[in-house]
């Protein structure tokens, strides 16, 4: 009970006071029990005497200091209720209570009425000598036999009235007449050596100053405005009548007890401590306090006020010094409960003066206080909601985000310990999902701190966890409103770099060219400009430059390793995206023990059509589910995250009537065919082409590309009839066409450069004049006639040469065909040409008619068969690796008539081309003429 300068009246409660505790309320007053409130249910008569009897049981305990008392009853009604008491209420319900606040105010009041009588009786006391020594209770055994006459005892008993005088003045709320009682004390007990009330009256001293100083108290703001002690004493005045508004000399005594008149002192000192002095007296007392073992409360609770005036006053260092000696005094025989209290205590003021580690450190011990071997029933919630709040004294919280930013703060060592607790609190607890939880955030944020041997260990526990409940991303909520966010695995595995795949070539979607709209892909007004537009964002939300197709499965690869040092599974691992629906195909892995960078290729199919990001990934690990997104993971390499997909077209899978070979080098080809052929041979591929999407096929269309080759090739290489296949369309799924491919192996077969030369100069072969070859000169001189030998021309005639070519299917239909999208399934035809025949000679001899001619031709067997040569009804048998010459009459040629090149072509090309391109049309007219055929007769029969 007290009260302020501005007059009102503030009363302090308890729901349970120790009865040993009042018997401090003469050392110092705010310890008694001076009100007794008691509220009570009673909803029948019968209950009523019992209730009164507890009541007045309440009251004895605490009678010797108890100024007045109230009994609330609630539920009673009749004639006992209508009784009229002034201590006892009575009301309906605790709904139908009007008046409830209006009695207790006024029994405050009335309270407050008997404190300023005892205070008025206290200060005004003329009894000379006969004041009594006020005790506390272990001082009571120490003042048997002491002589109380002498002047040593009376100034104690002095002394101690002053101190007693100046505590019911500072309730009573006179805070100027405090300050000189307690000065006066102060002399008085100084100078009979009383270290206990001289200690207790420094502190009642203190706590006056500090009122002054500080009107906001010291748990509050230090900022309010400080009153005068004028308007102090003035308000006095009003509301608490024989105040004392002096300014009291503290020497200004009478040796016969406490003078009432002091108007002889006015403005003789200056009673309010200074700010400074007030951690001094503090001090002092203190030190006094220390003298005496049953006196360890108060000297606590000197520390604990001490600290808080430091806090106002920003000097911490000196306040930790304060608690520090707090730390080491002995209290003697706690209850647990007060030790919880007592070290809860000093975490709030280590917290108070910013010592963060302090307080979690003491706020630590206290929640395993709480759960003490001595305790029969644990608290172990208690214990935990202790722990959850040391959490930012040790630099740790409880979402992992803040350890995915740069260095990690606080000891590694002391967090792991810390978190380990909160596993076993929450087991403890009986909340098993908690202790998944905190376990999972400790191997999410303390990996890199764990040695092998931890690892294993949390790991393990943490399967026993999560086999009873699994961990999820839920968010927990605990009773008291906290909540817990989830704790994705982004470490089991780490990811290196995410890579969205393309769609194999035979798969990926293009676009048909000039389409109204297309190629405007630039807001920019300048046809070209050097400077590149760079976007200032994440790489991840970059659109990469290919596309997806709906329905298809598409991949995106990642370079993950295993941090732990054993077989890391992780199950149920599938992408996270958003823009389109998008159907993910979980995976499963098994990583070994720190594997290094490891791929792993997860795969999903878009439903719907537009732009789909991959914002991430989920897994399943030790039974913990967790949704990994990109913007969390630290160190990722991504090259973009969007991409757009595509209306749904048809897909084609393509097979050969040959088995398949290697793909040829530079092309990216859906399949490869290889073959042998002779020189001059023909053989049908025949292709199979097969719808396996769930789209329509409406368009086909066939091409080939012949690929660089150093060979002359005569005629077409690959030729086709796609009408068949055409007349069958539209092909649904799973229906299939075949499509027929020649393949024309016709290279030349000149055994030597300039092979028909002669042809031109001998004057026999021609018709007309002889045509002289303008490039006689600048060819290469025709070699000299010679023997043709086996042994030496085999060799240099079996060259195997290659030929490639790539045929090409695009085809359309679906949703994809309406937007412009087609697809290109290719085929490679690699073609290995072997030699079959070779002329080595063509020469001519006059004939009978001159409008004839025999055209000699040397044929040559390179092959390791027996072949015949056939033409204009005549046949030649050859023996492997045996040459023949050949005579054949015929009409001389008119190569004359070949039709000319233009002069514009004449001037782009040059001499040695136009000499080409001129024994090639002879050469062209020559076969017509002769119908030159070959056979290999083993490979006929």
């Amino acid at each position: 009970m007290c009260a302020t300068p501005s007059g009102h009246s503030s009363s302090a409660t308890r729901h349970h006071y120790p009865p040993e505790n009042n018997e401090w309320g003469d050392f110092q007053t705010h310890r008694k029990v001076v009100g007794l409130v008691s509220v009570t249910s009673c909803t029948s008569a019968k209950e009523w005497p019992q209730t009164a009897e507890r009541f007045h049981g309440q009251k004895e305990l605490f009678g010797s200091t108890l100024y007045d008392s109230r009994l609330l009853v609630f539920g009673l009604q009749g004639d006992i209720a209508e009784q009229q008491r002034t201590d006892v209420a009575f009301y309906p319900s605790y709904d139908n209570c009007p008046d409830v606040e209006k009695r207790v105010e006024d029994f405050v009041e009335s309270i407050f009425i008997v404190l300023e009588s005892k205070r008025l009786d206290r200060a005004t006391d003329k009894s000379g000598d006969k004041i009594p020594l006020l005790c506390v209770p272990f001082e009571k055994k120490d003042f048997v036999g002491l002589d109380t006459d002498s002047r040593h005892y009376k100034k104690r008993c002095q002394g101690r009235m002053r101190k007693h005088v100046g505590d019911l003045c500072l309730q009573a709320g006179m805070l100027q007449d405090a300050l000189v009682h307690y000065h006066m004390a102060v002399e008085l007990l100084r100078s009979v050596n009383d270290f206990l009330w001289l200690g207790a009256a420094l502190e009642g001293l203190c706590s006056a100053s500090v009122i002054f100083h500080y009107p906001g108290g010291t748990a509050g703001k230090s900022g309010a405005r400080k009153p005068s002690i004028s308007a102090a004493t003035d308000t006095g005045k009003r509301h608490r009548p024989g105040a004392q508004e002096v300014l009291i000399d503290p020497g200004a005594l009478t040796t016969s007890g406490i003078s009432a008149d002091t108007s002889s002192e006015i403005g003789r000192a200056k009673n309010c401590l200074s700010q400074e002095d007030i951690i001094e007296k503090y001090k002092e007392a203190i030190s006094y306090y220390g003298k005496y073992k049953n006196a360890g409360v108060i000297e606590l609770e000197a520390c604990v006020k001490a600290v808080r005036v430091l806090a106002i006053q920003k000097r911490a260092m000196e306040a930790s010094e304060f608690l520090q000696n707090a730390v080491y005094i002995n209290l003697g025989q706690l209850s647990e409960e007060e030790k919880i209290q007592r070290y809860s205590v000093l975490s709030e003021l280590y917290e108070l003066i910013g010592f963060h580690r302090k307080s979690a450190f003491f706020k630590r011990v206290a929640a395993m206080q709480c759960v003490a071997p001595t305790i029969p029933d644990p608290g172990w919630k208690a214990c935990y909601r202790l722990l959850l709040e040391t959490l930012p004294g040790y630099s740790l919280s409880l979402d992992p985000k803040d350890f995915s930013k740069g260095t990690h703060r606080g000891w590694a060592a002391v967090q792991m310990r810390l978190l380990h607790e909160l596993v076993y609190a929450s087991r403890r607890m009986g909340n098993p999902g908690l202790s998944v939880r905190h376990l999972s955030f400790l191997l999410q944020t303390m990996l890199d701190f764990l040695s092998d041997q931890e690892k294993k260990e949390v790991t393990q526990s943490l399967e026993n966890y999560t086999s009873k409940c699994p961990g999820g991303m839920n968010i927990i909520t605990l009773p008291d409103g906290l909540k817990l966010p989830p704790v994705p695995f982004t470490k089991l595995p780490i990811v290196k770099s995410v890579s969205l795949l393309n769609l194999p070539a035979s798969l990926r979607p293009h676009k048909v060219k000039g389409l109204p709209g297309q190629g405007v892909t630039s807001a920019s007004p300048f046809i070209y400009s050097p400077i590149t537009l760079h976007s200032r964002g994440d790489d991840r939300t970059k659109k990469i430059d290919f596309q997806w197709v709906q329905g298809d499965v598409c991949e995106v690869q990642l370079m993950v390793y295993n941090p732990m040092p054993f077989e890391l599974r992780v199950e149920n691992m599938g992408l996270l995206t958003s823009g389109v629906e998008f159907e993910s195909l979980p995976a499963a892995l098994s990583l070994p023990a720190e594997s290094g960078l490891y791929p792993v290729t997860l795969v999903g199919v878009p439903r719907t059509a537009g732009n789909i990001t991959v914002n991430g990934y989920h897994t399943s690990v030790f039974g913990v589910s967790s949704d990994c997104l990109l913007d969390s993971l630290v160190g990722v390499k991504s090259s973009g995250c969007t991409v757009e997909v595509v209306p749904s077209l048809p897909r084609l899978q393509l097979s050969t009537s040959l088995p398949r070979s290697a793909r040829l080098c530079g092309e990216d080809l859906s399949s490869s065919v290889c073959l042998q052929l002779f020189n001059g041979e023909t053989q049908q591929l025949v292709i199979t082409l097969e719808n396996i999407g769930s789209e329509t096929l409406n368009t086909l269309e066939l091409s080939s590309k012949t690929l660089t080759t150093k060979e002359k090739l005569f005629g077409d290489f690959l030729s086709w009839d796609l009408q068949d296949a055409l007349s069958r369309l539209p092909l649904k799924p799973g229906q299939a066409v075949t499509v027929p491919v020649d393949i024309h192996a016709k290279l030349d077969f000149s055994g030597q450069e300039n092979l028909l030369q002669d042809l031109n100069d001998d004057g026999i072969s021609v018709t007309g004049l002889p045509i002289s070859s303008p490039l006689r000169q600048v060819l290469k001189p025709r070699p000299e006639n010679k023997q043709v030998n086996a042994d030496t021309n085999k060799s240099e005639y079996n060259h195997v040469k290659t030929l490639e070519a790539v045929l090409s299917f695009r085809y359309s239909g679906g949703l994809g065909q309406v937007e412009g999208y087609y697809r290109e399934i290719s085929l490679g035809v690699k073609v290995d040409v072997e030699p079959s025949v070779f002329f080595t000679r063509v020469s001519t001899l006059p004939a009978s008619s001159t409008r004839q001619c025999h055209l000699l031709l040397d044929v040559f067997n390179p092959t390791e068969h027996e072949l015949t040569l056939t033409a204009r009804n005549q046949q030649l048998i050859l023996h492997s690796s045996e040459c023949q010459r050949m005579a054949i009459q015929v009409d001389k040629f008119d190569f004359e008539s070949l039709p000319m090149p233009s002069h514009d072509a004449l001037r782009q090309s040059s001499l040695y081309q136009q000499e080409e391109e001129r024994q090639q049309a002879q050469g062209g007219q020559i076969n017509s003429t002769l119908d030159l055929r070959w056979n290999i007769i083993s490979f006929s029969c």
